[in-house]
């Protein structure tokens, strides 16, 4: 079973959060900790992530598969959270187990085949010889060359580890390399998902546009949509106070 990290009354509406690629529930514990007094939230680590197990299986069907395991072990039917790669794997255990799912918040992603590939950034991060790192900072410098974005880097370095003078990073990227068509893609599912939905994305963001929009109405007829000003795909950290009150005001109907 997923790693996973609970907040709040046991007797309260349970939440469950499922992070995006590269990501980890402890992302998301500032998130969880704001709708920890009117929720039972669940973080948990995807597999391939963090503490969670490592697989060479990574698709949407086997994720949202884990997701259904956490779900049946904590609190059942739970309000369903997911976020880019995690949103995929929330949809889909939506579509396949619906009855597991009392409502359904997807943040910046839709159900669609991306044409971007995240492949060059694993290659990135493989590219660092671990061996000589003795601080995330050096771990940081490493990826100076190839990662432009100061923020995604930073980012990189909550996924590595240093215990007992050695580094290592805490995702399994030969799976999440060889998965990245399937991580990028939509599985073929039919049928529909009628519970409350809402697609909540960044103003800044282009992961959910006109062609993202026309595939969510078909499987996620009572859909509804809401952008967050001044945010991109990273949404929760660009607007994490407009995101918790969305979220709040949405999971309480």
């Amino acid at each position: 079973m997923l790693n996973y990290d609970t907040y709040g009354p046991e007797d309260a509406p349970s939440l469950l959060i499922a992070h995006g690629l590269f990501g980890s529930g402890r992302n998301w514990r500032a998130i969880a900790k704001r709708l920890s007094a009117e929720f039972r939230v669940t973080t948990i680590d995807m597999r391939n992530h963090a503490d969670s197990f490592w697989s060479d299986e990574m698709t949407y069907p086997t994720m949202a598969q884990d997701l259904a395991e956490v779900i049946e072990a904590t609190h059942p039917p739970a309000i369903v959270m997911g976020h880019s790669m995690g949103g995929k794997a929330a949809m889909t255990l939506a579509l396949t187990r619906p009855e597991l799912v009392e409502r359904l918040i997807i943040a910046d992603i839709a159900p669609v085949r991306y044409t971007h590939s995240h492949a060059h950034l694993i290659d990135a991060m493989q590219a660092v010889d671990m061996s000589k790192i003795e601080k995330r900072a050096d771990v940081g410098d490493a990826l100076s060359d190839t990662v432009d974005d100061p923020a995604l880097r930073a980012f990189f370095l909550q996924s590595v580890e240093i215990k007992d003078g050695r580094a290592k990073w805490l995702l399994n990227l030969a799976a999440l390399k060889n998965s990245m068509p399937q991580i990028i893609g939509w599985p073929d599912i039919t049928g529909s998902y009628s519970g409350p939905t809402l697609f909540v994305a960044g103003a800044n963001s282009d992961y959910v546009d006109e062609k993202g929009r026309a595939a969510i109405k078909p499987l996620f007829p009572n859909a509804r949509f809401a952008k967050l000003k001044d945010a991109g795909h990273w949404l929760h950290a660009d607007q994490p106070r407009a995101f918790v009150e969305t979220l709040r005001l949405f999971s309480k109907g």
